[in-house]
Parts: C-alpha cells; sequence; structure tokens
C-alpha cells in the first residue's frame, strides 16, 4: 500500500473555544484523542506508513502518537515552520518523507471505504492523482464536484454549480509532480492543486459508496462519538 499524508496542520478556528489549547486531531472523541481512531483505521486498511503534516501545536501531536508503533504503523513529522503553508505547501514541504505517489487524508477525516480498490483505481487510471467523491446531494457539507462517468467534471468550493451532487470525500492519491509547480515554503491550497489537474484532465475520480465523518464542525465530532 502506498504511505499515507495526514493533513494535521490548520487551526482549526470552527472548533474554538475547544481548540484553543490543543490541536483537532487530539480532541476527544469516545475517550480517546481522533487520531488514534483515525491510525487504527488506517492500519486497518493496510496503511504501513504514515506522514503528519503539522503546524499549529504540532509538537503535541508528536508527543502523543510517537512513532506510531502501538497503532502498527510507522509515523513520521513534516513542520509546517515559521508559518503555515496551508494544505498543498504542507504536502510539498513533506516530500522528501512521502516518495513519489501517496494517499493524501484531511486531519479532521474519519473514512471507511476500501482504501486498497482507491489505489487500484488510481493505478489504472494513469492520471497524476485521484480525488475520492460522494454522492452528498448536500446532506453533509455543501457539494463542490461534478462527477460524471468516472471522471472528475469540474471542482471548486466557492463557485456552485446546480450540477454539483458530489462532494470531495477528503481522502486523495498523488503524485509528487502534481506539486512541482509549487514555491518551496510558500502556502498553498490542495483544492487549487486538484483544480488545476482537472484542467488538464489529469485527475481521476472514484465514488465512495460509504458516507464520510469528520470532526470538523461540533455536529460532525458529536456524531462521529456516538457512532464509535
Amino acid at each position: 500500500m502506498l504511505p499515507i499524508a495526514i493533513l494535521a496542520g490548520g487551526l482549526a478556528t470552527r472548533m474554538r473555544p475547544l481548540t484553543g489549547k490543543i490541536p483537532k486531531s487530539l480532541l476527544d472523541v469516545a475517550g480517546e484523542p481522533f487520531i488514534f481512531h483515525q491510525l487504527r483505521l488506517l492500519h486497518g486498511q493496510g496503511i504501513e506508513e504514515a506522514v503528519l503534516c503539522v503546524g499549529y501545536l504540532g509538537e503535541m501531536i508528536e508527543e502523543r502518537v510517537g512513532s506510531g508503533k502501538p497503532f502498527g504503523l510507522r509515523v513520521r513529522y513534516s513542520y509546517d515552520g515559521p508559518r503555515l503553508l496551508g494544505t498543498a505547501g504542507a504536502l510539498k514541504q513533506a516530500l522528501p518523507l512521502l516518495g513519489g505517489t501517496f494517499f493524501v487524508l484531511y486531519g479532521d477525516s474519519y473514512l471507511t471505504c476500501d482504501y486498497k480498490t482507491v489505489q487500484a483505481a488510481y493505478e489504472q487510471s494513469g492520471k497524476a492523482g485521484l480525488m475520492t467523491v460522494y454522492r452528498n446531494q448536500g446532506r453533509y457539507d455543501s457539494s463542490n464536484v461534478v462527477f460524471e462517468d468516472g471522471r472528475i467534471i469540474y471542482y471548486d468550493k466557492k463557485d456552485k454549480r446546480p450540477d454539483m451532487l458530489y462532494i470531495d470525500y477528503g481522502l486523495g492519491i498523488l503524485q509528487g509532480r502534481a506539486l512541482e509547480h509549487l514555491m518551496a515554503d510558500e502556502p498553498a491550497d490542495l483544492a487549487d492543486v486538484y483544480k488545476k489537474l482537472v484542467l488538464e484532465d489529469m485527475l481521476a475520480g472514484f465514488e465512495s459508496p460509504e458516507r464520510f465523518y469528520e470532526i470538523g464542525s461540533p455536529a460532525g465530532l458529536a456524531e462521529l462519538a456516538d457512532i464509535l
């Protein structure tokens, strides 16, 4: 299985005051830090190596997770540095640890889809990246993807269209070359990388039949705590 980058460096302003003194990854979910649940899920999916892209209070995450051995994973850390680099900037920074191709997972997502099937779809696509999507139809968050016949036709978080029935599920695969155009140590957004790949017809799509869970909102946190 490919290694996975977990984007866990944001300020989590939507979860204040809970995240005033701890990073979102360490929020309590069913009696444990969220990232403990996340790492065990990844191990169960066959993932062996994870790189945590951290920034805000990242030292606290490393102190709790350590080498990842208790979770059956090898965990390493890539720090943003003096300023937050954004989701794509953090990936660019972490490339020396990730290698040529890797999974990308949002740090607040708990995703139960079959990761091996996602990787197989990527390998068959011949594209530089893949985005998993879910037929959301505005149910759990604002839909942002036009997905037809297995292809990502359009993706934008701000420019909403009535034919956006799908949402970015929170799990992707990227080749390192998809980030080559980014300046080192400069903030950049993963959404812009995905949009560029769509325009180049280099972003594959995979529809997850299972819904996503997240702790990026108080309601999402409460719902996942009940489930777990």
